[in-house]
């Protein structure tokens, strides 16, 4: 989706990558991306804008977060599941009182771009890929701490177009089914800017992160996304997505039934789970590697990374029933066999949150 164009940050010292992954001190480069002091390259991201006077209500009818009368400047996150409740698409959501725009991982918006297009019928809505426009830069922190940043956000209706993650708290029709009293979120402060392509240049003095630092960070705040986490089969509830991007209580839209029958009734097939993993072997698996227990696959892993503090880790789906204390293994695609501790984040008993009492089977009631 994107058109050649001078790349700023691929030319700086040590850059490794389009984006740079890193620039040659990844745990480095993390510890100033954590405390706020450098940005990341994301142009490779997809933005798609939605004008027009139905632009939210008809978002608000397609996706599972509620979005009509969100306020301009504020952040949302939303989903488009298919008819059986599995998540197609993810979409970080901004309106400036004029416009709706997505920002969405990369290779993502075409595919969104032409559901929304097939989906306009007689509404007043106009859907454009604005990726050959305008980068995506992240970053750790609210934009007024980030003043260079902030001199050349995007403001084309005169709100900057700065999307706060919404994941740092349980949005309003939200759930949570991670049960800890200290969520890790709770320190990812995580911003994303979109900038003109053009003005990127202008970021040149700014301290830059590679991807990899950015990735870490957010294995460590348990946070799902799009490119890394979905197979095809993913459903909101096995990776806490409720917590950000489904409104339990918002009218009807495409999957809903299966988000209410899961969570009211019934159990996710699959959790998603935090592995720390044995490093002494000096490897890192990579997405899709199999997660064993007792030498059987049980699950795979969705994106692993090295942290600056907590070593080796990774994001894992596996089956509902693995045991939460039973000790796994990772199958590298490089050879080694990695041992892993998990960390519970979706719980086997995540789901039947309407506590329906059982009623006896025919027969069973005593006389």
């Amino acid at each position: 989706m994107l058109t050649e164009a001078p790349d700023p940050f691929g030319e700086r010292p040590g850059a490794v990558g389009a984006p740079p992954r890193h620039y040659g001190n990844p745990l480095g480069e993390q510890r100033e991306l954590a405390a706020g002091r450098a940005i990341v390259d994301l142009s490779d991201r997809d933005i798609l804008s939605v004008s027009g006077l139905d632009r939210l209500s008809w978002l608000d009818s397609l996706t599972s977060q509620r979005l009509l009368g969100l306020a301009p400047g504020v952040a949302a996150e939303t989903l488009l599941l298919d008819p059986s409740g599995r998540v197609e698409y993810a979409a970080r959501v901004l309106d400036d009182g004029e416009t709706t725009w997505l920002l969405m991982d990369a290779g993502t918006g075409s595919g969104f771009l032409a559901f929304l297009s097939k989906m306009r019928f007689m509404l007043r809505v106009e859907v454009r890929d604005r990726t050959h426009e305008f980068a995506t830069v992240g970053t750790i922190g609210e934009l007024s701490a980030h003043p260079r940043l902030a001199s050349v956000a995007a403001a084309p209706n005169g709100v900057p177009l700065a999307w706060l993650d919404p994941w740092r708290s349980i949005v309003a029709g939200g759930f949570q089914y991670a049960a800890t009293p200290n969520h890790p979120a709770e320190n990812w402060n995580y911003l994303e800017v979109l900038v003109e392509r053009s003005r990127l240049g202008e970021l040149s003095g700014v301290p830059a992160a590679g991807t990899l630092a950015l990735e870490s960070l957010r294995i460590e705040a348990w946070r799902p996304r799009a490119a890394t986490e979905l197979d095809g089969a993913m459903i909101p509830h096995e990776v806490d997505w409720l917590r950000s991007a489904v409104h339990l209580s918002k009218g009807c839209y495409r999957g809903q039934e299966t988000v209410a029958k899961v969570h009211n009734l019934g159990h996710p097939p699959r959790r998603l789970v935090l592995l720390h993993l044995d490093g002494s072997e000096g490897v890192l698996p990579v997405a899709g590697d199999e997660v064993l227990l007792a030498g059987t696959a049980v699950g795979r892993v969705t994106v692993a990374a090295l942290h600056h503090d907590l070593g080796p880790i990774a994001l894992a789906v596996v089956k509902r029933s693995v045991d939460p204390a039973a000790e796994l293994a990772v199958q590298s695609s490089e050879g080694p066999l990695l041992a892993a501790a998990q960390q519970v984040i979706v719980p086997t008993d995540a789901g039947a949150e309407a506590n329906i009492p059982r009623l006896p089977r025919v027969g069973s009631v005593r006389r």
